[in-house]
């Protein structure tokens, strides 16, 4: 079985050329009501005003935005739209200050506008260059003083050869792109994080923890896992957490191109939807807040149950990168 949910969350400008697609997700969900009664904090929407307070009905919390990031600053990666505008937006929701960055310039600078310079600043990024991560970092202590939370989110599927015919060169780049982004990322905050006792959160995959096809890309995300792991190891007597949140199919622009998949891969899901970037949000707003403080070095899936297998009532796709039979 393969789960191509692996290029769900790849980044804006990196993956594929998206520029211009942004679009609410909410609104093509089936069920468009289940996530705000699920959540314990309301959405933050696009075009809502951050210090806006939303009434939801039924969800155990009395429709109060909680503010687990107040004064605290967090720097999100490949942000400019999917499950990174969807951290960003939550974080923000919560009253913490983020910085936005992303390969496309315009979309990080207008979401950073749209939130107010009091909540956001948006900084054109490469991942793949620990200068522009230098700069990055720099700017975001120079603007708010201080940084608490990293959001590792860049990383996408952007081999799609057979495993046998992947070139080392193809294998490079995928590591670089993926695993390495995310280790600059925490070599350059990680002395910010040490003064403020602060965190970090990986965005890997269902992919780094079964088999599901994609396997440079898969290598990729169970290196970010470890990695992780080490991490927490090495930087928790200093205070500093490390945790990762590993996705199934999330719903976000990056499927546009294939009509139907998603509506395919429902089915497989024993929650019978594919996620949307908002469960990844909440994850990592939990994580990457006080209410997590005693945890660290751990993976948690938000997947909908698809790594328990196969809704049995579900349809099995074929895997398409399986070895054909001489």
């Amino acid at each position: 079985m393969q789960l191509p949910g692996s290029c769900a969350h790849a980044p804006a400008g990196q993956q594929r050329a998206l520029a211009g697609q942004q679009q609410d997700s909410l609104a093509r969900r089936s069920t468009p009501d289940v996530a705000e009664l699920r959540r314990g904090a309301p959405l933050l929407r696009p075009g809502a005003d951050v210090a806006t307070i939303a009434e939801v009905g039924g969800d155990g919390w009395g429709g109060v935005v909680m503010r687990r990031f107040e004064g605290k600053v967090a720097f999100v990666t490949a942000a400019a739209q999917g499950i990174g505008e969807a951290v960003v937006r939550r974080i923000a929701a919560e009253g913490g200050a983020v910085v936005v960055t992303d390969l496309q310039q315009d979309a990080v600078t207008a979401l950073a506008d749209e939130l107010g310079a009091e909540h956001a600043l948006g900084v054109k990024v490469d991942v793949t260059s620990r200068a522009d991560i230098d700069a990055a970092i720099g700017a975001a202590v120079g603007r708010f003083g201080r940084l608490d939370l990293v959001v590792n989110n860049a990383g996408g599927c952007i081999v799609t050869s057979m495993p046998e015919d992947t070139s080392a060169e193809d294998w490079h780049r995928q590591l670089d792109f993926t695993l390495l982004s995310a280790a600059r990322c925490i070599q350059a905050a990680i002395p910010h994080l040490m003064r403020t006792r602060g965190n970090v959160v990986t965005i890997s995959s269902v992919n780094g923890i079964s088999a599901f096809g994609n396997v440079e890309y898969a290598a990729a995300k169970a290196g970010q896992i470890a990695m992780s792991q080490n991490y927490a190891a090495r930087y928790g007597p200093l205070g500093v957490r490390f945790n990762v949140v590993a996705p199934g199919t999330v719903r976000t622009p990056n499927w546009d191109s294939q009509p139907g998949v998603l509506e395919e891969l429902e089915s497989m899901y024993p929650l019978g939807r594919v996620g949307e970037p908002e469960d990844i949000a909440a994850a990592v707003a939990f994580l990457g807040s006080d209410d997590a403080a005693w945890i660290t070095g751990h993976t948690l899936p938000v997947e909908g149950g698809v790594l328990t297998g196969p809704n049995p009532a579900g349809p099995r796709l074929p895997d398409t990168t399986a070895p054909k039979p001489a």
